[in-house]
């Protein structure tokens, strides 16, 4: 998985081209409420808006099931004896949607995660 990067460019043309050469490719955005956004790329417009086919959306954890999950593992290896807290490791949630329009104003990350096969 690599980052997009967005090179300015006075070329138009440079720009229009990159983003055709996304076309098709498997791309994970995440946006300012933290949600990710998994499909493939289909389309862009001049507000920076994303359409993505096939998307899964993943979401973090509420922070009352981590509270939660951190109280049980600290309960489950006390010792009584001062320590750092345990790590917890919990799964993100995911749902289909399927179409989806990711709006600009909420982009901040963009990562390419693979191309799709043509098969």
């Amino acid at each position: 998985m690599s980052d997009a990067t967005l090179v300015p460019t006075s070329n138009a043309a440079d720009a229009v081209e990159y983003l055709k050469s996304l076309l098709g490719h498997r791309l994970r955005i995440t946006t300012t409420d933290t949600r990710m956004f998994v499909g493939e790329f289909k389309c862009t417009d001049n507000d920076s808006n994303v359409i993505l086919a096939g998307t899964h959306e993943l979401r973090q954890p509420q922070r009352s099931t981590i509270a939660a999950a951190a109280a049980a593992a600290a309960a489950s290896s006390s010792s009584g004896i001062a320590e750092t807290p345990p790590a917890v490791r919990l799964n993100m949630t995911s749902r289909y949607l399927g179409l989806v329009v990711v709006p600009g104003q909420h982009i901040i990350r963009v990562q390419v995660e693979e191309p799709i096969d043509a098969t």
